[in-house]
């Protein structure tokens, strides 16, 4: 077997929403790289259409198109959708990107913040896959399933709020939900996966991660010592939506670099000293 062989997405149909920015862009460049047809959507339509003609720049394999798409109400979902449908009659790849969140110490946590947070990571999410799931069931076959990817955060899967209460909520049922649509789908041959995203250099995270100083201290805290990387991202995508991960579903890809897996001091390293 060839990487052409694992990881080709020729003839491939994708579409990445929140597409313009952050993990989004890095997808869509993964995907771009490995062959993909990629729609990239998000509510800035001009962010996406530029980001789309810098894809198409870089002479790839693949093509990017970029339009305005809003994942976070009914009305949005449903004009996306109709969107997709104009520009194609197939969908073998979808990436359900787009996401919001909100950071206040808690006790100030205000009512609406949560329910903006959790329409878009969590509702928006759901019926966007279930309003594209025939053209994804249209497009599979046994031999070569389609492809969900969802993007949950490394906040589901550890209890750490750090201010972000309700994204780290969303995120965990996202992570959940995952699991519920891979077991339900596998019968259709769509396989359905998240990533669980670390810190990377994005617009949500810019806080954090705006200039290479605070990159490095950010790293510090990451068991294997720096932030995700562009290639981090696209790497995985290419595995999931290749032949190499056709056999895999119902799976978390934790691309935090070990931060998952991190836990207190050792029990008993005092009475070991």
């Amino acid at each position: 077997m060839t990487p052409e062989t694992l990881f080709s997405l020729h003839g491939k149909v994708a579409l990445v929403t929140g597409g313009a920015t952050g993990i989004g862009r890095m997808a869509c460049e993964g995907l771009v790289q490995a062959g993909a047809r990629v729609l990239l959507a998000s509510r800035k339509g001009d962010a996406c259409a530029a980001v789309a003609e810098e894809l198409n720049a870089l002479g790839a394999p693949g093509s990017a198109e970029g339009f305005a798409g809003d994942a976070g109400s009914e009305a949005g979902v449903a004009a996306l959708a109709e969107e997709v449908g104009r520009r194609t009659d197939d969908l073998h790849i979808l990436m359900n990107n787009a996401g919001r969140t909100w950071g206040a110490p808690l006790g100030q946590v205000p009512w609406d913040s949560w329910d903006k947070v959790m329409t878009l990571n969590m509702t928006g999410l759901f019926q966007l896959t279930q309003t594209l799931l025939p053209k994804l069931i249209a497009s599979a076959t046994p031999d070569d399933p389609a492809r969900i990817v969802n993007v949950g955060s490394v906040m589901g899967e550890a209890p750490l709020g750090d201010g972000a209460y309700a994204y780290a909520a969303s995120k965990a049922a996202v992570l959940h939900m995952t699991k519920i649509l891979a077991k339900e789908l596998a019968g259709h041959h769509i396989t359905v996966n998240a990533l669980a995203p670390g810190p990377f250099v994005s617009r949500m995270t810019a806080f954090a991660t705006a200039d290479s100083d605070m990159r490095e201290k950010v790293g510090q805290d990451v068991p294997l010592g720096r932030v995700g990387r562009d290639e981090d991202i696209a790497g995985c995508m290419q595995f999931l939506c290749g032949k190499g991960g056709s056999f895999l579903t119902g799976a978390v890809l934790p691309v935090s670099g070990g931060i998952q897996v991190m836990s207190g001091p050792n029990l008993f390293r005092a009475a070991m000293e």
